[in-house]
């Protein structure tokens, strides 16, 4: 009913306005001298009190102006404010192009870097007109700390802290809410998800020189995706400009850790023919970096027990928190990433343009990995006499030893290593008219995102013996061996090869109509309303086989070629010693599929309960006033419905009690829900530097599309039952916002704010004992309420206060605080475990920089903190796992050789700060990841 009811308007709406439309329309673009447009710049007739501001592409539509002849106004912070005449005839648009030149600026003694205008001029005039509360950073700025990825330059924004894969951030997290939680679009576009069983986005699959603005509204307006509990995150690539543009970088260096390569290298080509009708920009990137990381993980238990002479009755014995299970993994790793992208637009009036955007990502990891790993044995299989407990301490028990080796096939792309190959395209196509005083724009767009590793091989060999558990330090847990095996101690265990495939595809479709409106009698005002559908397939398709040789030819690591890793470099310690394992390339060579040589079985227990499929669609419409209440406080309110339907595949699938495969069945299932989303938004100018912002909005988050697939895994060997929940409600939340910001004259800011989030629905797993079988059973639920609230301060200046040379240094610094609890959620015995943090939520996040730049040379420190969080929940408070604390330190210089070329370099990670993970306590590791420095230098050429 609601999406009838706004079709019916818009199209009145169309009908009335070309009939008694007897105004004018401007329509305009804003550059510098150089044609690089100017967004947030503020355009205003005075004597009208009409006023819009520049959107990105440095254009501006004003409606409904009577005949006549007015100035027209530009402001934007730093510079002197432009007049330009404007004579408006009825019924007809009237096209203007203004330049503001750098020459005009209002900053003393400050000097402008580069061409044109400043990078922070242009992000803070963006951030300071817009209604809602938003962060910009434009590509100069970005350009200007040491980040190869998107995901490394939005770290820096306040409020975001990055989860880190391989050395580079790659989740997303807002405002302390996981990275399904957040959007990420691409032009207004949602960007699909490549991770098999989330909705995260990958950020460091983008690099950060194919965007033009990061902009992250935390707050968001009726005419965006409501799918945004922490915030909405949309990259906005490079338009096409208005006159020649081309930029060329190149660049190499190294990793640290491996002392290999890095190559990179970019360009981007534009232009706009001498009408004015066609514009166009190109530009690539690639990035070659062979690296790797050395990497300690222990998962920890307080339970023991073994066989004293009754296998049905254990002996349980209290012991103090040992690493049941202990691993130390060597990887290496060489990743290629490429993007290719391609807009295109076409200006056939003053009222009718269209354009064509396109991006597309490419990356291949190659990945070797050496993981050598010990596990106690289970309890029937200890005697007494196999352990030894000093002071409560478990330092003596058997294991079961492991040495796996990770690859693949040989030659090709794959290189005897694991081939990830993650792709993310997006086409879109749309359009912007002017019909009589009505503004209509609409975009269709289509974007893929997928993951395939093929072939990708295992060989594990195993022994079993007695380990030393060392307990004098759990932040480095170790074992070693009471007597060292040999080679021939270590037999074929597994031999495997398993192929993954995950594909995410999405439609989006939308349309959008604005007509000036004066509700207020202040001159100044726009109602926005539309139509949009989101169609969406998700799907993974894995498979897994055994292979068993049918020659003794393999049956233990002294029969097979080796690579030995000594624990001498080992980032985590000299300690650790990866050791001896079997050579990728002899795993990569054996001939599989021959069955004269192998035996081959498909192991449907790895893969079939997670293969699915999710069609999800969502219909959405909105409304929205955006009004001048007086001359200093604007409103924006408006309500948006989101209609969600899903249709759900999985299979639900049984193993025995050995663990093997013991029948399955393909299960669909259906769901809808509908959510209406009211927000408004206040923005109240003090004065001409002082702005006053208070949002009210509401927010959601679908479940994790394995969470709503009607899946079940009965394991019969380890007690286990995993079924999905079809029935789950997405997470809403409730959100208040005030933020103060001031603007120097001197491009500079200083804001503080407080937000309060009151979630409702949210969703986390369940762990609980079935009172039939006395399995344990994992099921996401929907918890009772969460909140989060918090406090943000940022500061941005040039210090062009200070005497002499000291007037070129600069600071950029924020800082958030986060408090989070979370009620509803209950432990293994069904129990509420009380107040939770919210899983996500960091309470302390910072930022600092230090930076000098004169005429010709730039250097700048870059500090990024994030305080440890609780990461993922467990059957009860022992179990929990947490993000721990992290801080990254990179350094970067820039040097001018002339006007369009320079030299760069950058040195990141200077810190070698880990990943790392802990479990229950600070104290008690569960993983912890080394990446080593990297440095990189080049050459950069611009010609404008």
């Amino acid at each position: 009913m609601n999406l009838k009811i706004t079709l019916v308007t818009l199209f009145v709406a169309f009908n009335f306005s070309f009939l008694f439309a007897q105004e004018g329309v401007v329509r305009g673009t804003i550059t510098d001298e150089n044609g690089i447009y100017v967004p947030g710049a503020s355009v205003m007739i005075e004597e009208l009190k009409k006023g819009t501001v520049t959107n990105f592409d440095g254009e501006f539509t004003l409606l409904d102006i009577p005949e006549g002849i007015y100035e027209l106004s530009v402001k934007y912070l730093g510079y002197q404010t432009i007049t330009e005449e404007v004579e408006i005839a009825a019924n007809e648009t009237t096209s203007v192009k203004l330049v503001l030149n750098s020459a005009e600026t209002t900053l003393g003694t400050v000097q402008i870097i580069g061409n044109g205008l400043s990078a922070q001029a242009k992000a803070l005039n963006s951030q300071k007109n817009k209604t809602n509360i938003t962060n910009i950073v434009s590509t100069e700025q970005i350009g200007k700390f040491p980040d190869a990825n998107i995901g490394d330059a939005a770290k820096r924004i306040p409020g975001i802290t990055m989860q880190v894969d391989q050395g580079e951030a790659r989740n997303i997290i807002v405002r302390g809410l996981a990275p399904q939680l957040n959007s990420v679009t691409l032009n207004g576009s949602r960007i699909p998800s490549a991770e098999g069983d989330n909705r995260n986005v990958q950020m460091d699959l983008i690099p950060s020189d194919m965007i033009q603005t990061i902009e992250v509204s935390k707050a968001v307006t009726p005419d965006m995706d409501a799918d945004a509990l922490g915030g909405s995150v949309n990259l906005v690539t490079r338009s096409a400009p208005e006159s020649f543009r081309l930029s060329a970088t190149v660049g190499s260096g190294m990793n640290f850790i491996t002392n290999k390569r890095i190559l990179n290298g970019s360009f981007l080509l534009g232009d706009r023919t001498k009408d004015g009708k066609f514009g166009y920009m190109v530009s690539a990137s690639i990035n070659d970096n062979d690296f790797g990381s050395d990497n300690v993980e222990a998962e920890w238990s307080d339970e023991f027990e073994y066989n004293n002479g009754d296998e049905d009755n254990l002996e349980e014995v209290a012991v103090n928190p040992y690493a049941e299970t202990f691993e130390i993994r060597k990887y290496l790793v060489q990743r290629v990433r490429r993007s290719f992208s391609a807009n295109f637009d076409y200006r056939f009036n003053e009222n009718n343009s269209i354009y064509f955007k396109s991006m597309y990502n490419w990356r291949d990891d190659r990945e070797n990995r050496f993981a050598y790993s010990s596990e106690i044995l289970d309890g029937e299989d200890i005697n007494t006499g196999d352990f030894d407990i000093e002071n409560g301490n478990l330092t003596r028990f058997p294991a079961e030893v492991v040495r796996e080796t990770k690859g693949g096939v040989p030659g090709g792309r794959t290189q005897n290593r694991r081939l990830e190959d993650q792709r993310m395209q997006n086409y879109t196509l749309g359009g912007d008219h002017i019909f009589g005083n009505v503004k209509f724009d609409w975009m269709g767009s289509y974007a893929k995102a997928s993951e395939e590793r093929p072939q990708e091989r295992y060989a594990v060999y195993a022994s079993e013996y007695q380990i030393n558990n060392h307990v004098s330090n759990p932040e480095e847990p170790l074992h070693t061996a009471v007597e060292n095996p040999s080679l021939s101690d270590f037999e074929l265990d597994e031999l495997t090869e398993e192929n993954q495939y995950t594909e995410e595809e999405d439609i989006n479709v939308f349309a959008n109509a604005e007509l000036a409106s004066d509700f207020f009698g202040n001159g100044d005002g726009t109602v926005k309303f539309g139509l949009r559908g989101r169609f969406k397939n998700k799907n993974r398709d894995n498979n897994f086989f055994e292979y068993s040789p049918l020659s003794d030819a393999y049956n233990t690591l002294a029969d097979v070629p080796t690579r030995t890793y000594a624990g001498d470099d080992f980032l985590a310690g000299s300690q650790y010693m990866p050791g001896v394992f079997a050579s990728t390339s002899f795993l990569g060579n054996l001939d599989l599929n021959n069955s004269d040589l192998f035996e081959r079985e498909a192991v449907q227990d790895e893969y079939l309960s997670e293969n699915f499929e999710v069609k999800e669609n969502v219909y959405a419409a909105y409304a929205m006033a955006n009004q001048k209440l007086s001359s200093k406080l604007s409103v924006l309110a408006g309500v948006r419905v989101e209609s969600t339907q899903i249709e759900s595949t999985g299979n639900e699938v049984i193993y025995n009690e050995d663990g093997d495969f013991d029948g399955s069945m393909e299960v669909n299932d259906e769901s809808n829900y509908t959510n209406i989303l009211p927000s408004v938004h206040f923005k109240y100018d003090l004065n001409d530097k002082t702005v006053l912002r208070f949002a009210w909005t509401n927010t959601l988050s679908r479940p994790n599309y394995l969470d709503l697939v009607p899946y079940q895994a009965i394991n019969n060997e380890d007690e286990e039952i995993a079924v999905g929940n079809t029935e789950l409600d997405p997470t809403t939340s409730m959100n208040f916002d005030f933020m103060a910001e001031y603007y120097f004259s001197s491009v500079g800011l200083l804001s503080g704010g407080v937000f309060y989030k009151d979630l409702d629905s949210f969703i986390y797993t369940y762990v609980v004992e079935d009172d039939a079988t006395g399995y344990d059973v994992f099921q996401p639920l929907n918890g009772d309420d969460a909140s989060i609230y918090g406090a943000e301060i940022s500061f941005q200046r040039q210090l062009d206060f200070l005497p002499g040379f000291a007037k070129n240094f600069g600071i950029y610094t924020n800082y958030t605080y986060l408090h989070s609890t979370a009620n509803g959620i209950r432990n293994e015995d069904g129990d509420l475990r009380g107040e939770l943090d919210l899983p996500g939520s960091s309470p302390n996040m910072f930022n600092a920089s230090l930076s000098y730049s004169d005429k010709k040379f730039s250097a700048r420190l870059s500090g990024n903190f994030s305080d440890a969080y609780l990461d993922e929940l467990g059957g009860n408070a022992f179990e929990d796992r947490y993000y721990d604390e992290q801080f990254f330190l990179d350094f970067n210089v820039n040097f001018s050789i002339n006007k369009n070329l320079s030299l760069y370099g950058s040195l990141n990670n200077i810190t070698n700060q880990p990943l790392r993970y802990y479990q229950g306590v600070s104290s008690r590791t569960m993983q912890m990841e080394f990446y080593e420095r990297r440095l990189t230098v080049g050459l950069k050429y611009d010609l404008y």
